[in-house]
């Protein structure tokens, strides 16, 4: 990732000192599609091909990507579009296509021990250089795919599904971990890249429950060390839902 130095004054209490600090570069991204210009992205400027492929895919206007192509800050996207386009702004600032999210169809489950492992691997070097990014992870079979870090929580989304995209990696037996809050518009790429299980150091909204919950999508936040809480469709954590069912009177 660029990441640049800059110089500030730093005050702690009484004490006045010059400091120079790694600041993560933030930049504009043209988006086209299809030979169309779509969306200008705010994101960190790295692996921009994964970025407009997760884009894509994220907000269900394809399930796979033909071609990309990064000329500069301009990205050109080639994919079969199977709905219309109407953006929207969401709470994180980026843009969104509007309309229900797909429904998620997998019969994966996973462990507590994987959620934490899921966990752990979110918190990558650039955030502990710069602390001025998010981050977001993608685990495969059991294994991290890749990590993807930038200045929006949902561009990171957007990278780690593109990877996949352009990989031909079966999402569907995926796990995603965020740095990030879970509101509607976040829940609802995991559920168009068809991601059954999204892992989250932060909070979700009553929104983004709602959507997890109609998605049939595994929703699991505030997941910080051994603790973490499931929101919807905890059949999918398999040893946690037995200890509910041991449990029970």
């Amino acid at each position: 990732m660029e990441i640049v130095c800059r110089s500030g004054i730093q005050v702690t209490g009484e004490d006045v000192c010059a400091v120079r600090d790694d600041l993560i570069v933030e930049d504009r991204i043209r988006l086209f599609l299809n030979g169309e210009y779509l969306t200008t992205l705010v994101a960190s400027p790295d692996r921009l091909d994964d970025l407009a492929a997760g884009f894509i895919v994220c907000e269900g206007l394809a399930d796979r990507v033909a071609s990309v192509n990064v000329s500069g800050k301009d990205v050109y996207v080639t994919a079969p579009v199977g709905r219309d386009i109407r953006l929207e702004v969401e709470s994180s600032g980026g843009y969104r296509v509007l309309g229900e999210p797909r429904k998620v169809t997998s019969s994966i489950t996973t462990t507590a021990e994987t959620i934490r492992a899921v966990t752990a691997a979110i918190e990558s070097d650039t955030w502990r250089r710069t602390g001025g990014v998010h981050c977001s992870v993608l685990f495969c079979g059991g294994k991290l795919a890749t990590r993807a870090c930038d200045v929006g929580r949902h561009n990171t989304v957007d990278k780690v599904v593109g990877y996949a995209a352009l990989r031909g990696l079966d999402r569907s037996t995926c796990i995603l971990g965020c740095t990030g809050r879970q509101p509607a518009g976040m829940v609802a790429k995991a559920a168009n890249a068809g991601i059954p299980i999204v892992v989250s150091r932060a909070a979700s909204t009553d929104r983004g429950i709602l959507t997890a919950e109609r998605a049939g999508l595994t929703l699991v936040c505030f997941s910080r060390g051994e603790r973490f809480t499931i929101y919807t469709h905890p059949g999918r954590v398999s040893d946690v839902l037995a200890a509910i069912k041991k449990a029970q009177p």
